[in-house]
């Protein structure tokens, strides 16, 4: 085991001299590492001895104090400064701060190599990490063993928690808690500045956000500080990883001792075990989910027919068979999912974004006007809405109310996603339910042919449309637009004249002249004006019956071929 104390005894490098801290000279060094990076502190280790020329502090005082504090608090071995390269003396401050610190503080001398000193310090120092081997081993091998076992993130977490002598935390990639272990000498118990409730969020953001969302960005444990009731908390996170996927962090409650060198290797390890079970956890989900999916497959598409089979399957899939149900459809496209090239990260994001807004759906559940089933398939989230038949049916206004508040939760919680939400209409039984499933999806295209920003709608919004453009051949919708509107079309576009929009809010308005014009936010003589020349040009009065509703179908069909 090399100490700074043997270090000063090696004659291959005479002449390195300690010049502040030695209140450290027993500290142990594991390994010799070159500090010439400013950010590097997330990157190093206990019992680490920095090797530095001093060129990225050489003349920033600021710069020097946080380095002795942060490597002091990183329980480094020490800094060992080369002289005569930028430093012909170390400065004042920090021997001042090493001394506060204990942070052994060397000088080597000019004509040493940092890449030499390397060299001889790992060469004296391989010895020691026999032992450290052996203990890391038997580590590794108890925490693989409740693994094995089936012991779960609780015994994993006390075991590790255990070890390291200090609170550990585990999370979801979304910072949710998964497991929490206290131990009996925490001065700041968690619970004092933390909601413990599982599946739920623990950090603030401010926190959550000060870590990197990007995996090479933070491969080995990082500190942070938590600010938590007047008390500050020294945090080491580490990433749970695969890859280039996260599945989770652990946290380190830093607040009864300092960790050492073993206590780093036993993080790392007990990081792999749990990302093995948080792999096992989703595969069993995810069989569950596909049962549960290849149920509501059937039911949604009108495959299951039997009335015993529906009853005997929504007994044991949570839906009642005596409820009215109706569907409602939730398309989600998530912006940054076209920036991902891997197929199987870009699989993983969408499943993350998907569960996120299923979970959101629930919290929201106590404000729907029926009972709330939901799940989702790939993009869509699907919500089934049950109604006792004893009970008023659910209104349209009622569901689009609450689909309204689901949309304005989706936009604020879940940022760069686009989200189109399409309703059915409600069935006496839940055998026709895959009909609602239908009607939710034809809003959805609807609104995504008409409107590229999101919204809600019910499919009663576009049933007309749905008819025009399910039964009726592209060529005929033409034709019958061009006949009737085709001069009023050609004249806005020759003349940059907007009859077509003054046509669709007069009806729209129920051709209340003073209402559409407010609308436009034109006076009512120009609106009359128009409404005027509009009837020149189609050679209409607009008050034969027959003629409206076939200008208003000439509109709508104009907005299914993009001529609005």
């Amino acid at each position: 085991m090399l100490t700074i104390k043997d270090l000063l005894q090696i004659k291959s490098i005479e002449g390195i001299k300690i010049i502040a801290g030695e209140q450290g000279i027993d500290n142990v060094i594991s390994i010799v590492n070159i500090i010439e990076n400013p950010d590097a502190f997330d990157w190093l280790s206990s019992n680490e001895l920095l090797l530095s020329t001093g060129y990225i502090f050489k003349d920033n005082p600021e710069l020097q104090n946080k380095i002795i504090k942060e490597l002091a608090e990183i329980n480094c071995s020490g800094l060992c400064i080369k002289m005569q390269r930028y430093f012909d003396q170390i400065p004042q401050n920090m021997i001042d701060l090493a001394n506060q610190y204990g942070l052994p503080l060397l000088a080597l001398p000019f004509e040493y190599t940092l890449s030499k000193v390397i060299a001889i310090i790992n060469e004296k120092a391989s010895g020691r990490y026999d032992l450290l081997n052996r203990k890391t081993l038997d580590m590794h091998n108890a925490l693989f063993r409740i693994a094995l076992e089936g012991g779960g993130l609780d015994r994993i977490s006390s075991e590790l928690s255990e070890t390291i002598n200090n609170p550990v935390l585990f999370l979801d990639r979304d910072w949710h808690l998964l497991q929490a272990t206290e131990v009996a000498e925490n001065p700041i118990p968690l619970a004092s500045c933390l909601t413990l409730n599982k599946n739920r969020p623990v950090f603030t953001r401010e926190f959550t956000d000060s870590v990197p969302k990007n995996i090479s960005q933070i491969k080995k444990s990082i500190k942070r500080i938590y600010h938590a009731k007047n008390q500050d908390v020294k945090c080491r996170i580490l990433p749970v990883a695969v890859a280039n996927y996260i599945y989770g962090y652990i946290v380190v409650w830093q607040t009864v001792r300092e960790l050492n060198e073993f206590d780093y290797i036993v993080l790392e390890q007990a990081s792999t075990i749990v990302a093995l079970e948080r792999i096992k956890a989703r595969e069993i989900e995810e069989v569950k989910l596909k049962i549960r999916q290849d149920f509501f497959d059937d039911l949604l598409t009108g495959k299951i027919t039997s009335a015993e089979s529906i009853q005997t399957l929504c007994d044991l899939h949570g839906l009642n068979s005596a409820y009215t149900y109706f569907c409602m459809v939730i398309n989600i496209e998530p912006v940054e999912l076209e920036e991902m090239a891997d197929m199987v990260d870009r699989k993983y994001e969408l499943d993350r974004i998907a569960k996120k807004c299923v979970d959101l759906v629930y919290d929201y559940s106590s404000k729907a006007p029926g009972e709330v089933t939901c799940f989702y398939r790939n993009n869509r989230i699907i919500i089934l809405l049950g109604q006792h038949e004893h009970r008023p049916l659910i209104s349209v206004s009622e569901a689009k109310q609450f689909a309204g508040e689901l949309y304005s939760a989706l936009a604020e919680k879940i940022k760069k996603t686009l989200f189109f939400i399409g309703i059915g209409r409600s069935y006496k039984t839940i055998a026709s339910l895959h009909k609602s499933f239908s009607e939710a999806h034809e809003a959805i295209r609807l609104m995504q042919r008409f409107n590229s920003k999101g919204d809600v709608s019910h499919f009663e919004d576009y049933s007309v449309y749905h008819f025009l453009d399910s039964n009726i051949k592209d060529s005929e919708l033409e034709d019958f637009f061009l006949k009737r509107l085709g001069k009023l079309y050609e004249h806005d576009q020759q003349f940059g004249t907007s009859f077509m929009v003054t046509l669709d809010q007069y009806f729209l308005h129920n051709q209340n002249v003073s209402e559409a014009a407010k609308a436009m936010f034109i006076h009512r003589n120009t609106f009359i004006y128009r409404i005027e020349k509009i009837k020149e040009l189609l050679n209409m009065d607009l008050k034969n019956s027959e003629e409206l509703l076939q200008i208003q179908l000439a509109l709508k069909i104009g907005k299914l071929l993009h001529k609005d």
